[in-house]
This record gives structure tokens, C-alpha cells and sequence, in this order.
């Protein structure tokens, strides 16, 4: 298990925080405990701030800041920590999504990689470069037997018409990624739901990202990138992500319509 002794604050900001945190209160020649009173939380959430493996939320770092006056240091330390790229981001993310109860995800340029089959997956490391894609295509199926799983999270999807109308890989490729994404929206934890061209404009253009609950009921958020995406812990900006999840999804269809839909698209790839 991780602890103060493994961070690195020279190479993650992320570590900074969590040593500067220990630093201070140990300055103060206070314990956890206090600190944890201080915070409205217990000691191991504390403990695992100073580690590491938990991040200091910011409306956390706004407190420390104005309980132990430090012109706001830890706010900023957050924010630029919160800004700059984490190269674990995609393996958390990964981590996150094995053990979640519940997944909530907006796509609107791909099918979203828990829900493609092997051609339509290829041909999208295709189209990125990768001529060698046997291991990536395994990762990939390796993430997406969640959904095959004795105890498999409940998995809302919303799709942008664009994803299910756009060619990728040719008619046939695409015509049975939407007849496998037509099988697996039949799953009883598999909720699939289209937003139409007759829509408009939405929240969702603005990018892609998926709301991960643990069984615990806490959340993540991940948020797609060209290259590798951002995972954001912050409670307040993950609820704001739960509203804009909310609110694209009022502008999508049924369930019953966005199968219908998929499948005439299917037919027109013939």
C-alpha cells in the first residue's frame, strides 16, 4: 500500500500536495485526527490525502488554507496539480471503471470502447497508426468483460447520432459494430440511448466523458482526450459533471426509438 515514503514530489504535483499537506501539519505539530476534525472526515481519509492514494478535494484545500492562514498555497498547489497532465490518469481510470457499480458515459464521436467489437476496434488503431494491435485490441477486451460478469455494473450510455452514422472502418465493419451494439443494448444492466440529429445543438459537443460510482457510492470522472485522457476526484466538479450528464440526456431518446434508430442505420449500410 502506498505511503508518504513513495511519493515523488520532484515529478507529480499531485505528490507535492500530499507532502506539502504532511509537511504543514507537522509543523503545527498536529496529528491526523485533528486534522481529519478539522476537514469533517476521519482519519484513515486523511492518511490516504498524505499518501497519495486519495486527492485533497479543493473545497479540503480551501479549508486548510484559511484555518492555517497560508495565503492560499494548498488552492493553488491543487489547481495547477489539477491542470497539469498525470500519466497515471488512463490506468486509474481503468481501475476505476473494473471496479465500478455503476458506469454513466456520453460519446459523441466513437462507440465507446467497453461496447466495440474487434473490426470496428481495429480499425480505429488503424486509423491512429498502430499497425501492431493485437495487444490493444486484448486490453480491450479484457476491460470489457465487466459487462459479461457474474455481478456487472449497471452501464448508461448516451451516443450522438454522429457515432452511429459515421463509416468507421467501411459499411460492413460498421454494420456489424451496430448489430453487436444492438445485441448488447438488450443486456438487462445496459441502457443505450441515442441523441438525434433533431435535437440540435447540446452539452455533450463539448466533449466525452464517463461517470464511474463505486459500490460505496463515490464517483470519478473521466474525461476523453486526443491522446490520453483526464480523471477529475474533486466532488464539486464531479457533480457538475452528474448535471451535465442529466441534462444531455433529456435532449436523447428512449430506449425503444434509439434501437429502432441504430437499426435503420444498420439496414442503410447495406
Amino acid at each position: 500500500m502506498p505511503s508518504a515514503n513513495h511519493l515523488d514530489p520532484d515529478s507529480s504535483m499531485w505528490d507535492e500536495l500530499a507532502a506539502d499537506l504532511r509537511i504543514w501539519r507537522l509543523l503545527r505539530n498536529m496529528s491526523q485526527t485533528q486534522v481529519a476534525d478539522i476537514l469533517g472526515v476521519n482519519h484513515s481519509t486523511v492518511s490516504n490525502y498524505e499518501s497519495g492514494r486519495s486527492k485533497l478535494p479543493e473545497k479540503h484545500a480551501e479549508t486548510l488554507d484559511y484555518v492555517w492562514r497560508t495565503g492560499g498555497h494548498f488552492v493553488r498547489l491543487r489547481r495547477r496539480a489539477e491542470s497539469t497532465h498525470d500519466p497515471d490518469w488512463q490506468r486509474e481510470g481503468t481501475e476505476y471503471e473494473a471496479n465500478a457499480a455503476v458506469i454513466r458515459e456520453y460519446e459523441g464521436l466513437l462507440i465507446p470502447g467497453l461496447l466495440q467489437n474487434e473490426g470496428y476496434a481495429r480499425a480505429g488503431f488503424r486509423s491512429a497508426g498502430i499497425a501492431d494491435s493485437d495487444d490493444l485490441w486484448g486490453e480491450r477486451l479484457s476491460r470489457q468483460a465487466i459487462l459479461t460478469r457474474d455481478d456487472p455494473p449497471q452501464f448508461y450510455v448516451l451516443l450522438d447520432q454522429a457515432v452511429i452514422s459515421r463509416h468507421s472502418g467501411g459499411c460492413e465493419i460498421m454494420r456489424k459494430q451496430l448489430e453487436y451494439l444492438l445485441a448488447v443494448s438488450e443486456l438487462p444492466h445496459v441502457v443505450l440511448r441515442v441523441i438525434p440529429w433533431e435535437a440540435g445543438a447540446h452539452m455533450g459537443q463539448d466533449g466525452a466523458f464517463k461517470i464511474m460510482t463505486s459500490a460505496k457510492g463515490s464517483d470519478v470522472v473521466y474525461v476523453e482526450a486526443a491522446h490520453e485522457g483526464r480523471l477529475i476526484t474533486d466532488p464539486t466538479k464531479v457533480r457538475n459533471f452528474g448535471l451535465r450528464w442529466e441534462r444531455i440526456g433529456a435532449r436523447a431518446l428512449g430506449e425503444a426509438p434509439s434501437r429502432r434508430l441504430i437499426a435503420d442505420q444498420m439496414e442503410a449500410m447495406k
